[in-house]
């Protein structure tokens, strides 16, 4: 608390004669700057701005529809982590939207923790095929392809649904509008791929980034760097995080990703498709890819960029377009007990994070 105090006084004693915007690009990171009020404690010149942190969030819409289906009309075990059970898809009214709701209309979903989960579950089900609806970004990604590296049951498949961090921020910086002037870069994707897959904000753009941790003193230290990169017009890449995120990464989870993962062309949900942004498995692995296995239930229509539900401002508030607050159907037909989109339903999501944090009414009611 000491240090988190000192650290205030630091930004405090700062002094900018305009707005500054910062980025975080993890949902974890947003969930720890609003649940510790660091808005409310910061100069009011100082605007932290939630960006492509949640992967449930970007998952494409016909990802979630084709796990459904699976579950539906093919029958298999269908496993997924936790917050992807509740992801809505569009569909006509009174049919099914969501896998919780396959899951009540009798179909076989399960929420697991872990790779390590769909193996055992499979090995204790050999005879029915299980899929493993692997969703998330290089952290989570990382122990499935860990999990397909050192072999799996024969009748585990996996609907892989991986994104990588970067490139959705590069879109940013390419863009017209990219909507900060300072980044703080995820400290659980830097400590896997390590540190220097952030360099091109700093080399390319000119921009201040800093790699930080969970705490609210790895956080507040980031800010400080970024601002006083900003002041005195130094550019660099600080690592606020070094007890975790070492320079190399971690190389062992690196060389399971390289050996089993391709990377290609990816659609992220309401955004459209982001160059070398998403994962796919190897040939090689195609006797475990549900996209070859099994039918694919989905149709031309659920690959177009406006995936969100009518009225969900979701790809906005991913993209740090607007605040969850300002989206149009916040906190009135969206809530956490009656998610309309994918930002409201993982604890990742800013909408739900924002809701948590008591911020319960649209910003113009």
């Amino acid at each position: 608390m000491n240090e988190a105090r000192a650290w205030l006084e630091k930004l405090h004693a700062l002094d900018f004669d305009r707005r500054v915007k910062i980025m975080n690009v993890c949902g974890g990171h947003e969930r720890s700057i609003t649940h510790a009020g660091l808005r409310g404690a910061l100069p009011e010149w100082i605007e932290l701005v939630p960006g492509p942190g949640c992967p449930v969030c970007v998952c494409p819409e016909e990802d979630v529809y084709q796990a459904i289906q699976l579950a539906l009309k093919d029958r298999v075990i269908l496993l997924a982590y936790g917050d992807m059970l509740r992801v809505p898809v569009n569909v006509k009214k009174g049919e099914v939207r969501t896998l919780a709701e396959a899951q009540a209309a009798g179909a076989d979903v399960r929420p697991i923790a872990s790779p390590l989960d769909a193996r055992k579950i499979a090995l204790d089900n050999p005879g029915r095929p299980v899929v493993f609806f692997a969703a998330g970004f290089e952290t989570t990604t990382a122990p499935t392809a860990a999990m397909l590296a050192e072999g799996v049951p024969d009748n585990l498949a996996i609907l892989l649904s991986g994104r990588l961090t970067w490139p959705a921020v590069a879109m940013l910086l390419d863009s017209d509008t990219p909507g900060f002037d300072a980044l703080v870069a995820p400290g659980h994707v830097s400590a896997v791929m390590g540190p220097a897959e952030w360099r091109f904000v700093v080399d390319r753009h000119e921009i201040p980034a800093a790699v930080a941790g969970f705490s609210t003193e790895s956080l507040l230290a980031a800010f400080y760097s970024v601002l006083r990169q900003l002041q005195t017009g130094e550019r660099f890449l600080d690592n606020c995080y070094r007890e975790v995120v070492h320079p190399e990464g971690n190389p062992t989870a690196q060389r399971f990703l390289r050996a089993t993962l391709d990377v290609v062309d990816a659609n992220w949900r309401g955004i459209g498709v982001i160059p070398q942004s998403g994962y796919a498995l190897k040939p090689q692995l195609a006797q475990h890819d549900a996209r070859t296995l099994f039918p694919d239930h989905s149709d031309p229509e659920r690959r177009r960029a406006g995936a969100m539900p009518p009225g969900c401002d979701c790809a906005q508030v991913v993209l740090g377009r607007i605040y969850p607050n300002q989206c149009r159907i916040y906190g009135r037909a969206c809530t956490p007990r009656n998610p309309v989109g994918p930002c409201m339903v993982s604890d990742e999501g800013a909408c739900r994070i924002w809701w948590a944090g008591g911020v319960r009414v649209a910003a113009d009611a």
